[in-house]
């Protein structure tokens, strides 16, 4: 019980960055996921490696340009001063941003590739029977490619509890208010508490494993609906 105690604000911190961030990255990536499944612009390719590039850039260079952009001086600066604050930095909604940020293409590959299998001739036949596109994305488009939209939303939930760097340069570790879990296993290494680290790591270990046998049933389902 001490051992929950001690850790809970970290958890529950933890799991509310990961609900927050998955919400938005639905709202947000739902309708990108679309447009860059469907579009045939040129403009769709740069998009897409816009989307992209969080896979290849190390974390820390993410939460460094944030941690700029949201600091007295930046966007988040201004912005925090519409209620008298001074910055977005080491606040929860940077912790937000940044993670929206480095989670969306987690969410977006998946919702992409299950929109591409959402065949033009059917959006075509909904719009031939008077459906308008927004009530036919929600009704025909969204339906189908479900599968794809789950596996985007478990990867983002998923990644997002695992931040460690973006969350770090952004929020830095403070108990309570940006310490995540990730944050909290390596304060645990630098003090020396490896029966703490041990078992805080060995449930990101449980968990990241069911992240993974969920994504691959959803892949084996979908597999087998096509065949």
């Amino acid at each position: 019980m001490e051992f929950v105690a001690a850790y809970w604000p970290a958890i529950s911190l933890t799991l509310l960055l990961s609900l927050v961030t998955t919400l938005v990255l639905i709202v947000v990536a739902t309708p990108l996921a679309w447009w860059l499944a469907r579009s045939r612009s040129p403009m769709a390719a740069l998009v897409a490696a816009l989307v992209t590039v969080p896979l290849v850039l190390p974390p820390t260079v993410i939460g460094f340009y944030f941690l700029i952009a949201l600091g007295p001086n930046g966007p988040g600066g201004l912005l925090a001063g519409l209620w008298g604050g001074r910055t977005l930095a080491f606040s929860f909604p940077g912790l937000v941003m940044g993670s929206v940020v480095y989670s969306l293409p987690f969410m977006v590959g998946p919702a992409r590739i299950g929109f591409a299998g959402v065949g033009r001739e059917t959006m075509e036949t909904a719009a031939g029977l008077g459906a308008r596109p927004f009530i036919a994305f929600f009704t025909i488009a969204v339906p189908l490619a479900r599968k794809g939209l789950m596996a985007g939303t478990i990867l983002a939930f998923a990644h997002t509890v695992g931040e460690f760097g973006v969350v770090l340069m952004i929020g830095g570790n403070i108990a309570g208010k940006t310490k995540v879990l990730s944050i909290a296993i390596f304060d645990a290494v630098e003090r020396l508490q490896w029966q703490d680290a041990h078992l805080l790591a060995l449930g990101m270990v449980v968990f990241a494993f069911a992240v993974v046998a969920a994504t691959s049933l959803i892949d084996r389902r979908a597999g087998e609906a096509v065949r």
